[in-house]
């Protein structure tokens, strides 16, 4: 059976230089943009869903919208807690 080549070759020390990387610090601060955006997601989510189920028939938006205002308002809830991840 022949042997691989990396078997009779042998590394430098040169060549095994391992390069060492600053630890990357972690954030202490949230950033500020992120619990007003998440709130301001979620309310507005809410906010449409209770339009839509009270008075959703009298909106003209709305009623050409129809089942698609689930879709808008549940939207806006998920993209609030898609934001959250953000916040420390």
């Amino acid at each position: 059976m022949p042997e691989s080549s990396s078997r009779k070759t042998k590394k430098s020390s040169a060549e095994k230089v391992k390069v060492e990387k600053t630890p990357k610090k972690p954030r202490t601060t949230s950033r500020v943009w992120v619990a007003p955006l998440m709130l301001g997601c979620w309310l507005l989510g809410l906010a449409w869903l209770v339009v839509f189920y009270v008075a959703g028939q009298d909106i003209p938006v709305m009623k050409d919208l129809n089942n698609w205002n689930l879709l808008i308002g549940m939207g806006l809830i998920a993209v609030g807690f898609v934001v959250s991840t953000q916040w420390i």
